[in-house]
């Protein structure tokens, strides 16, 4: 090999070995990797940087829009109550959780799945009180697992399909030709999660939630006329699973129901009075349904989907001080009501238009983004802290996301317009119906894992450029030699190395002209050692480089690079063994 070939090997191994040893972000060691490779001259500028206009990472830029439009229309909760459910335990959610995941996945690019489900999964993950490191993974493995299953599950199949085409000259994959093995492959890869995920899978939790909040809040919701949670339990509503959150009572025509339990049902018009920290209050403001049993909240200038949480906490020699609520005018003094009410860790039981406030105590308010601006230095507040995600949902909206997310799989999938295109067009138009604000579009774009992919292809350019991998499978190959099995093993075996290391098409692309001259000298039937390199190349699992899904929930789950490594391996192990066995018999090798 030549120099540069042993260049791109240690920085590879030199940035693998920094995720597996340290905590350093992914994104600055895959950077920091790309940029040795340049500064030494092994990838010119244009081809280290061609990651970054890669039509995958592009993709998944506009996918990460699409997925806020859909969160912030409300639509993910359809998923949540009608498909996710309240599973008894975390083997049984992540099992609810990837079935559907999994078969989406089979029909449309797993990228958009995991998209889609990302935040639907965390607020599910946050009502259940499940480590969001118990799903993030099962999530990424499902939509791999379910790509697997048929010719566009997948862009790797895609790749494998196109290649046989235009370079072996062999006819190309059947829509469901790949189903015979990939659906043992999703079986036995769900239960291997469901099965051993209690173990190998970390308890990631994030330094926040170690902080107890110390301010409880009293807030009044009211159930709206027509309202989906009218004839509902308390449990079926949803209103017990918000960590931090009791329900003291519940106000009906004047009769008090205190404490009201999991079974009590409820009705249009119930006035709910709940004590909660800080999330679990703005979790309720984000329920179709209720709304704020203030009538101010309606009288404010601005519509709701424009208005945001702020945190207030009274002065000492502020006029509403000593005043109730109510008799403060807060709204006509403030444009801004007064939705929550924390005082020193207290509960505090009126009706929040009757609660006096007192220096010290800390108001949630229902405003517009423009007042911290305004009341910054106002003497009035001693703090004003905007609530982070506090946006109101565009519940009228939410069947547009769905129409808009159904029109980019259908596009997609039927190849009216290829992926990157369907993407772009379904991010635009949640911007252009409403369904997304542009600063919530640009707030949820995750930079850091959008670097991580795009360095990642650079770094497995290098890989390919300079021969080094390449060199690597031909020793490989050749130590195979005439046996049959021993070469699928050796191919199976190799492009799953590959894909962990420079990516999934790379690794397809890389390998198939490999194993076409070499099984072309021997004289074998090729289609299945195709077969071979598309599920070795789909099936990435113990990195979070090899496959954008991995990457995407990487940041989520609170991961280390040691997690996939620990979790991954054995599935892809067990894995190769189906494939070992089934395809020979499924396609003879001969």
């Amino acid at each position: 090999m030549s120099v540069d070939a042993w260049i791109a090997v240690a920085v590879t191994l030199g940035c693998l070995g920094l995720l597996m040893a340290t905590r350093i972000a992914a994104d600055l060691v895959m950077i920091a990797g790309l940029t040795v490779l340049m500064v030494l001259g092994v990838l010119a500028p244009a081809a280290a940087l061609e990651g970054f206009a890669n039509e995958g990472v592009l993709t998944i830029a506009a996918l990460y829009v699409v997925a806020a439009g859909l969160k912030e229309t409300g639509a993910v909760n359809v998923l949540i109550r009608y498909v996710f459910g309240r599973p008894p335990n975390v083997a049984l959610a992540q099992l609810r959780m990837m079935l559907p995941a999994t078969f989406l996945s089979a029909f449309m690019n797993n990228t958009p799945v995991v998209a889609t489900f990302l935040p639907a999964v965390q607020d599910w993950a946050k009502q259940q009180r499940i480590s969001l490191s118990k799903l993030m993974i099962p999530l990424s493995y499902a939509a791999i697992l379910g790509g697997t299953c048929t010719l566009i599950g997948t862009s790797t199949n895609l790749v494998v399909d196109g290649l046989m085409t235009s370079r072996a000259h062999v006819p190309g994959f059947g829509f469901f030709e790949l189903t015979a093995l990939g659906v043992p492959y999703a079986i036995v890869g769900v239960a291997y999660v469901v099965l051993v995920g209690r173990w190998l899978l970390p308890e990631r939790v994030p330094a926040m939630e170690n902080l107890q909040d110390p301010r409880e809040y009293t807030v009044e919701m009211l159930v709206e006329a027509g309202s989906p949670l009218a004839g509902m339990t308390v449990q079926e509503a949803g209103l017990r699973q918000l960590p931090g959150l009791f329900l003291i009572e519940i106000d009906r025509d004047g009769h008090v129901v205190p404490a009201a339990g999991p079974k009590e049902r409820l009705q249009d018009g119930d006035r709910l009075v709940f004590a909660g920290i800080t999330d679990s209050v703005v979790d309720l403001q984000r329920i179709k349904g209720l709304t704020p049993a203030t009538d101010q909240v309606f009288k404010l200038d601005s519509p709701r989907t424009a208005r945001t949480l702020i945190e207030a906490v009274i002065a000492a020699h502020s006029p509403i001080a000593g005043k109730t609520v109510r008799e403060g005018e807060f709204r006509s003094r403030y444009n801004a009501v007064v939705i929550a009410v924390a005082r020193n860790g207290q509960r505090i039981r009126r009706k929040i238009g009757d609660i006096e406030l007192r220096p010290g105590d800390t108001l949630l308010l229902e405003t517009t983004p423009d007042f911290v601006g305004h009341h910054g230095r106002s003497r009035d507040f001693l703090l004003l802290r905007p609530i982070e995600g506090s946006v109101f949902p565009r519940h009228e909206r939410s069947w547009l996301a769905w129409l808009i997310l159904l029109g980019l799989v259908l596009t997609a999938s039927l190849g009216v317009l290829d992926v990157v295109s369907a993407a772009f067009l379904a991010a635009g138009a949640m911007l252009v119906t409403g369904c997304c604000s542009v600063t919530v579009a640009r707030r949820s774009i995750e930079l850091e894992v959008l670097l991580v992919i795009a360095a990642s292809f650079g770094i497995g350019r290098a890989l390919e450029v300079t021969g080094a991998a390449g060199a690597f499978a031909s020793i490989l190959l050749a130590a195979a030699g005439d046996r049959p099995w021993l070469l699928l093993a050796t191919i199976y075996l190799l492009t799953m190395v590959l894909t962990e290391t420079i990516t999934n098409n790379a690794a397809a692309v890389l390998m198939f002209p490999l194993a076409f001259a070499t099984t072309t000298a021997l004289g074998l039937d090729f289609r299945p050692f195709a077969i071979a390199i598309a599920m070795a190349a789909s099936a990435s699992f113990a990195t979070p480089i090899g496959y954008q899904t991995n990457l995407m929930v990487y940041g989520p789950g609170g991961y280390r690079f040691n997690d996939y490594i620990r979790f991954g391996l054995p599935l892809n192990l067990l894995l190769a063994g189906v494939a070992l066995v089934l395809i020979p018999i499924l396609w003879p090798l001969s």
